[in-house]
This record gives C-alpha cells, sequence and structure tokens, in this order.
C-alpha cells in the first residue's frame, strides 16, 4: 500500500505546506516547479542549496486505464482522477521525507549536511548524489577507490 494513497490534500496544497514547513525551519528560499513527468522542489537553509527531484506518474500507464482484477477500461475523467489520486500521494510522500529530515535536524539528531547530503546542490547544477552515485558504482564494480584528485589522472 503506497503511503497516503487515498488522501484528499491537493498537489497545490501539499507544495504550500512544504513550504510553510521548510519556512518554520529557516528555509530562506522555495521553488518548485515541474516539466513532464518530474517535479521539482527546492530551497536554501544553512547556506545549502536543496533539490529533490519528484518523479510523476505516467499518465499513460496501465494502471490508470484499467481497474486491477478484471481490467476494464477505465474512463477518460477516471483514468485522470486515478492519475491525480497517485500524484496526490506522491506529493505527500515528499512532505513527510522533509518533515522528518527537518525534525531530525531540530532535533540535534542530525545536521543539515547529513540529512540532505544526496540533494545538496553543487556549484555546477548537480546533486551531490548526482555526482557521487557513479563513482559509487564504478568503487564496488572494479573493487577500486575513486582518485583523490581525478583531475591528474
Amino acid at each position: 500500500m503506497a503511503y497516503a494513497e487515498k488522501t484528499s490534500v491537493s498537489v497545490s496544497r501539499t507544495k504550500a505546506d512544504i513550504e510553510e514547513l521548510i519556512s518554520r525551519y529557516g528555509a530562506e528560499q522555495f521553488v518548485s516547479g515541474f516539466k513532464g513527468n518530474t517535479a521539482a522542489i527546492g530551497f536554501t537553509i544553512s547556506g545549502r542549496q536543496i533539490r529533490f527531484i519528484l518523479p510523476l506518474p505516467d499518465k499513460q500507464a496501465r494502471e490508470y486505464w484499467y481497474t486491477p482484477g478484471r481490467g476494464n477500461r477505465r474512463t477518460d475523467d477516471a483514468a485522470h482522477t486515478a492519475w491525480e489520486q497517485a500524484c496526490r500521494s506522491r506529493w505527500r510522500a515528499l512532505y513527510l521525507i522533509v518533515k522528518a529530515k527537518l525534525e531530525a535536524v531540530e532535533a540535534g539528531i542530525s545536521t543539515v549536511e547529513r540529512e540532505f547530503l544526496y540533494d545538496i546542490v553543487l556549484p555546477d547544477g548537480r546533486t551531490a548524489g548526482e555526482w557521487l552515485a557513479p563513482q559509487i558504482e564504478t568503487a564496488y564494480e572494479t573493487g577500486q577507490m575513486p582518485p583523490m584528485l581525478p583531475m591528474l589522472n
């Protein structure tokens, strides 16, 4: 069962909830947007730019156009409603993630850097996770750590 799979909270309300939440914890900036099946939020907190990418469900996916079990075709409106519900669920899950991370920082359990490391935006526009993930993959494949100064290789 997906988190908040039956939520009635709209995507726009959840975006507003996220903005209010991060403002309460000291964020200095907030932005949200989407392109195709990808949404994003960004904010600045403790001098760090943070970006979350939220993959959105594909409107054309079979699960929205056909009922579970019998596989009856849904109407356009019913398919759109099912897709919107999936979007609302994902946005609520994102809210939950951000809230949990900020609560951990506020409680002194963790730090902004530890909680948001993967999502910190680097000077070249990539997140730390986008930069680091291929290096981790290579290290596991080769059993070798990446060079300390890759520009010297």
